[in-house]
């Protein structure tokens, strides 16, 4: 490994592990802190992406952040049943922009900002929802950041071990098959380990290793979709990275792609595997 390759590992790393801190330190404050810090991660995201789809400094923009707020507010005063009713207040924010500003704006354009309101606030506040369903249970929140990051670590030291066969050569070269299937597998084998070594703390779960293996295998091919989600945007719109925040990495999109709809997918399953 040349110098700069090794002075890139090495800023990646550092960034990797100042991430892997704070989101720590956001579990372990509880929820308020942890509100306020998917709150933040989730508009900052929102403007990564909207400057990624050319609709920085517009009627939309405003529209998409007014949306965004309006739904976080919901979910932190836990208005379960008026979540939908705060995304269609949102939905039409955003469309009463786009028809009084016409022709200002192009249907795509206005279709985009929705997308992109429903990609990163909505999808990501599921953190902070599986918190409050688990009612603080850290153990259980840590999973969905837990199994979308094992995921990218497996994907990434399979694929360097013994990828050969291109999962998708037009869209990301450098990732494989052999890779996606031991992201798979690696992070089975850390959920089924976390499972073991946290059983106590995972008692809302019948058998809790199990449960988590299997949580963590699912959340690992979602966690990979939603990596090639994020790369397909940035091919459509001609760019490397969403952001500059993250050394090493990017954005935050750079970084929280694969949580994106991993978040929503733990919170589910959780559902449907608790007691």
């Amino acid at each position: 490994m040349d110098d700069d390759k090794k002075r890139s590992f090495f800023i990646r790393l550092r960034s990797s592990v100042i991430v892997t801190v704070l989101a720590a330190a956001a579990l372990w404050c509880g929820e308020l802190v942890l509100f306020l810090a998917v709150a933040a991660v989730s508009l900052i995201g929102l403007f990564e992406m909207l400057q990624a789809l050319g609709l920085r400094k517009t009627g939309l923009e405003i529209a998409a952040f007014m949306s965004a707020v309006l739904y976080l507010e919901a979910v932190w005063l836990n208005w379960d049943k008026w979540l939908f009713f705060a995304i269609f207040l949102g939905f039409m924010l955003i469309m009463g922009t786009y028809v009084f500003t016409w022709p200002k704006y192009t249907a795509e354009q206005a279709a985009q900002t929705v997308f992109a309101v429903l990609y990163i606030p909505v999808m990501l506040s599921f953190i902070y929802k599986t918190e409050v369903l688990t009612e603080g249970n850290i153990a259980c929140t840590a999973l969905t950041l837990l199994a979308a990051w094992c995921s990218d670590v497996g994907a990434y030291c399979m694929g360097m071990l013994f990828g050969k066969t291109k999962l998708t050569p037009l869209l990301s070269p450098k990732k494989t098959v052999e890779g996606a299937i031991g992201a798979v597998v690696f992070a089975a084998g850390v959920g089924a380990l976390y499972g073991l070594i946290f059983a106590n703390a995972l008692s809302l779960f019948e058998k809790p290793w199990l449960s988590v293996m299997i949580l963590f295998a699912c959340g690992s091919i979602l966690a990979q979709i939603g990596d090639l989600i994020a790369s397909a945007i940035k091919r459509n719109r001609g760019i490397k990275d969403y952001g500059t925040l993250i050394p090493g990495h990017g954005g935050i999109m750079d970084r929280f792609d694969s949580v994106i709809v991993t978040a929503p997918t733990i919170y589910y399953l959780i559902l449907l595997l608790m007691k």
